[in-house]
């Protein structure tokens, strides 16, 4: 798979060389419309290019969607502006892109020039091109196929098939809008999911087709562009945030010139300019990073799903701990579903125990200590993971009860000790962590909890001779670091690793033996319908990395609820009976997948501003709520302050997401804005926060 197939060497985009005089361009601005504008001197803008033209007294970067020589049919048509620059030499999207920014304008509730800006990777294209096959060393049987046990090969031979028939109905022209097709691969983890979807992969370059594989975390980026660089070589790109905008656009221009027939990647790469699509992969399907948090809040699934109808392609999702939707999907038979069952390289599941802190001094609890020191004497390493990074997270005075909050948002402030600062991990305000408390004076007061860096001190001074690391956000700011870090403990090179989630799945390492689950209980007390679901995901996954490749797994689950229904089904492995019990409770609360979200959150500087924002789109919603529809609110945001803004939220709520859409787009038509005051609207919110 080193050379490129023939059928993809003649391959190239479209491109668009008429010259027009009038230009329709689309901002990153929420502006449902686009604005007419006349080509430059040189004329060398072009539907597809990007230029910068003057808006208003700005000067903004720009989305060519058409052109005409036709004058646009308003008054004073002679003083329109030309475009003042082009960016582009050559056209960086094409017709698929624009139409595929429509639907999700429509889709989202955001604009043309929203969508187009999350699609299109920013800056200019680079010199010098960048390929998996240059960027990782092709060692440790590179390029080798590994022999497939017999699930394996039954789940390849049965999507395979799946593959086989959606193009067949492509070929003879019985491919239909919106006939989806979707498969399941659900595997325990170490059960060889990664090497049927490259197989697949395989499957589909042969055939002259095209493949998106998508992974949630840009830890999981890395050694999975190394198996594919691996595998594939100079016909595979990556596309993910660690890399430069220049770096990026270069692959991006790899992609639309037909050099490349399989892109890799986290949430983004979904828009990858692939043509002749045979197969979307996302694996880990579960994860919430897949979902956007800025306008247009897109979820990288419902993207997938969409292009695959369109282009008649495959969409294959896997993981050991699938969403609740696709849970429910593939028990109803919408989606199929193939299992693997068994670990793969002589490792079995691991023994996981739940262990109670209600006594425990400290972070490490005796049973925790004492498997890390039997670990160590094995000459194999542990990983300990928590979800929450720094010293300690919550400051409390006994003496009068105060708190120390961030004084731009409703959450407590977290103390890094190695920086001796108390920070705001969601607005970055920091101050000096006070000597007494600020209210009364009194010396009984500081910091509780842990984070990250907590346990890293106890675990140094409790075991002074182990080689220990550290992997959250404080620490793999450098580029590069992350990666080096990882290598580094997959070599052997470090005893202990301890991170956030960051190392929590989808990483394989043989010599794991020890999993330590520090604090189980961090996402339960979130107010939000999917905390149960994401505590038992976290626990399942992080779990997973034990006891790989022997049979001696162990994970040890830490935590002052060990009865908790999440809880005690990850650590039976009850995967089954976790999802009946949630899916019950969703049914009776009406919530997804029984029903259709779209959130609407008000933001403003003024709380009185957003008070009345939030009531007047209440009252709009209230008069014109469909059948089956119901609104929820308004009320406080869970974090009501953030960066100083108040934050107040009404959610929409029924069985119909086009209702709903449309109820929306009613509402924003409706509404008086009113200078200072922010709507954020998102379709299919995975949290309530």
């Amino acid at each position: 798979m080193q050379s490129t197939p023939p059928a993809w060497r003649t391959f190239r985009c479209e491109r668009e060389y008429i010259v027009n005089t009038y230009l329709d361009i689309v901002f990153d601005l929420p502006l449902d419309q686009s604005f007419s504008y006349r080509c430059d001197a040189k004329g060398e803008a072009a539907p597809g290019k990007r230029v910068m033209a003057h808006f208003g007294r700005r000067e903004l970067l720009g989305y060519i969607i058409g052109g005409s020589n036709t004058p646009p049919a308003f008054p004073q048509a002679d003083k329109i502006k030309a475009v003042r620059r082009v960016v582009d030499k050559e056209s960086v999207f094409d017709h698929a892109e624009i139409a595929l920014a429509k639907w999700m304008a429509s889709y989202y509730l955001c604009s043309q020039g929203e969508a187009l800006s999350a699609m299109i990777p920013s800056g200019r294209r680079a010199g010098t091109n960048l390929s998996l096959e240059d960027d990782f060393d092709n060692e440790d049987n590179a390029g080798n196929r590994l022999e497939l046990s017999a699930e394996q090969d039954e789940a390849l031979l049965g999507i395979g098939a799946m593959a086989d028939a959606v193009f067949a109905e492509k070929n003879t022209g019985q491919q239909k809008t919106n006939n989806l097709h979707i498969a399941y691969l659900y595997g325990i983890t170490g059960s060889g999911k990664t090497e049927v979807f490259l197989r697949l992969a395989e499957r589909m370059i042969q055939a002259g087709r095209s493949v998106i594989y998508l992974v949630p975390e840009i830890s999981l980026t890395h050694q999975t562009a190394e198996l594919i660089g691996r595998r594939f070589g100079a016909v595979a790109a990556t596309l993910h945030s660690g890399m430069t905008g220049s770096e990026r656009l270069s692959e991006w221009m790899r992609i639309r010139n037909g050099e490349v027939v399989i892109a890799a990647g986290p949430r983004s790469a979904v828009f990858a300019p692939l043509r002749n699509l045979g197969l979307i992969i996302i694996d880990e399907e579960h994860d919430g990073s897949y979902k956007s948090g800025n306008t247009p809040r897109y979820h990288a699934r419902q993207i997938a799903m969409h292009r695959s109808s369109q282009e008649g392609a495959l969409l294959l999702l896997g993981s050991a701990t699938p969403s609740a939707e696709a849970w429910k999907l593939m028990e109803e038979g919408s989606i199929k579903r193939f299992s693997l069952n068994r670990r793969l390289s002589g490792g079995t599941m691991p023994a996981i125990v739940p262990v109670s802190l209600q006594k425990t001094s400290g972070c490490l609890s005796a049973e925790l200590k004492e498997e890390i020191h039997q670990t160590r004497l094995m000459g194999r390493q542990t990983i300990l993971f928590l979800n929450r990074r720094g010293f300690g997270y919550f400051y409390h005075c006994t003496a009068c009860g105060f708190e120390l909050t961030c004084k731009r948002c409703s959450v407590s402030l977290t103390y890094h000790k190695s920086k001796n600062k108390a920070l705001c991990h969601y607005c970055g305000y920091e101050t000096r962590p006070p000597l007494v408390c600020p209210e009364c004076g009194s010396l009984d007061a500081g910091f509780t909890g842990f984070g990250t860096e907590f346990i890293e001190e106890e675990v140094r001074n409790t075991f002074p001779e182990l080689r220990i690391q550290r992997a959250d956000a404080d620490t793999t700011g450098r580029k590069g670091s992350l990666r080096e870090i990882l290598k580094r403990f997959k070599a052997g090179d470090i005893d202990l690793l301890m991170g956030t989630q960051m190392v929590a799945k989808g990483l394989n390492f043989p010599g794991v033996r020890l999993v330590g689950v520090v604090f189980a209980d961090t996402g339960l007390h979130l107010p939000d319908f999917r905390a149960a679901e994401r505590t038992f995901s976290l626990i399942v996954q992080v779990a997973g990395r034990a006891g790989r490749f022997f049979p001696d797994g162990k994970v040890i689950v830490q935590t002052l609820r060990p009865y908790d229904p999440a809880i005690n089904r990850a650590c039976a492995l009850d995967i089954e009976g976790f999802y009946r019990n949630e899916l019950n409770q969703r049914s009776v609360l009406n919530f997804p997948p029984y029903s259709r979200l779209i959130r609407l959150v008000v933001r403003s500087r003024q709380e009185t501003k957003a008070n009345k924002a939030a009531s007047q789109l209440a009252s709009l919603a209230g008069t014109m709520l469909p059948s089956g529809a119901e609104l929820l609110g308004p009320a406080e945001c869970p974090i009501s302050i953030q960066n100083g803004n108040h934050r107040r939220q009404l959610i929409l709520r029924g069985t119909s997401i086009n209702a709903l859409q449309q109820l929306t787009r009613n509402m924003q038509q409706q509404y008086e804005k009113e200078t200072g005051v922010y709507v954020e609207t998102d379709v299919d919110p995975v949290q309530l926060l």
